[in-house]
């Protein structure tokens, strides 16, 4: 039996270790080669969170982090309702 692949979040040495990203390995293989607008996958986005609205949260996380990739304050998302720290 193969094992997972690994790869490590984060770069600290307390990183977490994923054993599985069976979901995007999927999605790198079947669809690596084609190119996509973020427009489109904006509206994939939002299909999904219409079929699966218990993921909506993450979903909405995922698209503010790929959102602020570029801005400097952009490194973490505040939780819906999460207080905003101003320090």
């Amino acid at each position: 039996m193969a094992l997972p692949s690994q790869r490590t979040a984060g770069t600290g040495q307390n990183a977490a270790v994923y054993f599985t990203d069976r979901g995007i390995e999927e999605l790198e293989g079947r669809r690596g080669d084609e190119a996509v607008t973020l427009a489109w996958v904006a509206a994939r986005l939002r299909e999904f969170v219409d079929d699966h609205p218990e993921f909506e949260t993450p979903v909405e996380r995922l698209a503010t982090w790929l959102a602020r990739l570029d801005d400097e304050d952009g490194d973490e998302v505040q939780a819906e309702g999460a207080p905003v720290d101003d320090e």
